[in-house]
């Protein structure tokens, strides 16, 4: 097999992490988790929506086809956003860049809550997709510039528990409150959660120290596109997060169906599948990270790493098996714990890979990915569901994740 263009490359030049001798470099990871809060509430603000599928459903008189539609057009204004906001970030730095992301998504989300119908839904999920699509390489940036080089895996872990916070805590959070207030009122209040992030993070990041981030120019991103080893991280990552999609969006919806069961039964369990994302994403960052601290190279320790979690995703093919509300949530917990996995590793890729000025720009590519995928696959899967049931979704779910290894192994992009 002919080498890929690029692939021979070595990664680019990059600084090691915030001088060692600077008082708050023992710091870096409480500062990190500052900003890795705006990913739980970006999830918070997001799942919201998957959370009360049931009631908008009734509300709006949705079909299965209709509500894969809703989420096909958040992931395409993400998905089309993304390459843009991963620039923007690069180019103007990481705390003006998040500010005004996270401003414009919480007040999309606090729109969505005084919609009357089904224009005015999309047209709420459309701004949210497109401004929530700076999440995720704004994170990556925030990795970048405050952690050492072996700690970004963990790093990312750290930021899929933020992830997998939003996802905990929306369905008893926006179930409580849509039972109490009704459901618009949960996404004002979700909402609101954003613009109080905004002075927090600012006032941390005045008071901490950060590794030098090169300002990029446009060129430069046009010319990280032609690289090789970045479609096979995009192809990889757009493979890797099919189940996170199915189960992100569908979780409530699979409980209430299959299971029948209401809406405030079905948020009884539908919170425990994101805790063991959580701990799919640490034990993903620390395999990885004890493998590179044993002397393995970087690239060769996170495939070993996707390797096991796409071999314990396979387990969750029989999932539909289970005749029990308790043994579909063990099993979609599993689903998540070893997508989770999987997934701190590959996002941390483009990082080892891309060095500083492109960090945002790299993960903002497989961010594009994600959104790509899931706008191809949720009217795909609203319409599978309709005709055969949630039995294939899981099947494809379950088989994804070795995919992206194959992809990852075939184009030399972790040799």
């Amino acid at each position: 097999m002919s080498q890929p263009s690029g692939a021979g490359r070595p990664p680019l030049p990059e600084p090691q992490g915030p001088p060692s001798a600077h008082p708050t470099e023992r710091f870096r990871w409480l500062v990190l988790s500052v900003f890795v809060l705006s990913s739980a509430i970006n999830y918070l603000d997001r799942q919201t929506f998957a959370t009360l599928a049931p009631a908008m459903r009734d509300q709006f008189h949705l079909t299965a086809e209709q509500y894969g539609l809703v989420i096909g057009i958040f992931s395409i204004a993400y998905a089309a956003s993304a390459l843009l906001a991963g620039m923007l970030i690069d180019r103007i730095g990481l705390n003006l860049a998040a500010s005004l992301a996270i401003g414009l998504w919480s007040f999309a989300g606090i729109a969505t809550g005084f919609t009357r119908g089904l224009g005015g839904l999309i047209g709420c999920r459309t701004v949210l997709g497109a401004a929530e699509a700076a999440g995720i390489p704004a994170a990556g940036k925030a990795i970048h510039q405050y952690l050492r080089p072996g700690e970004r895996a963990m790093g990312n872990a750290v930021n899929q528990a933020g992830v997998s916070l939003g996802l905990i805590a929306a369905p008893p959070f926006a179930t409580w409150i849509a039972t109490a207030y009704g459901w618009r009122a949960a996404f004002v209040i979700t909402g609101c959660l954003g613009l109080l992030w905004i002075p927090l993070w600012n006032w941390t990041a005045r008071r901490s120290a950060a590794a030098p981030a090169p300002r990029a120019n446009w060129s430069g991103s046009a010319k990280l596109l032609r690289d090789r080893r970045l479609w096979s991280f995009v192809l990889a990552n757009a493979l890797t997060m099919v189940g996170y999609s199915l189960w992100t969006n569908w979780t409530m919806l699979y409980l209430v169906d299959v299971h029948r069961l209401t809406l405030r039964q079905a948020a009884g369990y539908a919170w425990i599948p994101p805790v063991f994302a959580l701990l799919g994403g640490f034990a993903g960052g620390w395999l990885s990270l004890r493998l590179i601290e044993r002397g393995l190279a970087t690239s060769a320790a996170r495939f070993r790493v996707c390797v096991a979690a796409a071999t314990l995703s396979l387990l969750t093919a029989a999932i539909p098996a289970a005749h029990a509300p308790g043994w579909t949530t063990a099993g979609i917990a599993l689903s998540f714990f070893a997508i989770s996995a999987q997934s701190a590793n590959v996002y941390s890729l483009p990082l080892d890979v891309f060095g500083a000025a492109r960090a945002a720009f790299g993960v903002a590519a497989l961010v594009a990915s994600y959104g790509a995928m899931q706008a191809i696959v949720s009217p795909l899967f609203g319409w599978i569901q309709h005709h055969h049931g949630y039995a294939p979704l899981t099947w494809i779910a379950a088989v994804t994740p070795a995919a992206a290894c194959a992809v990852l192994w075939l184009t030399r992009s972790v040799r």
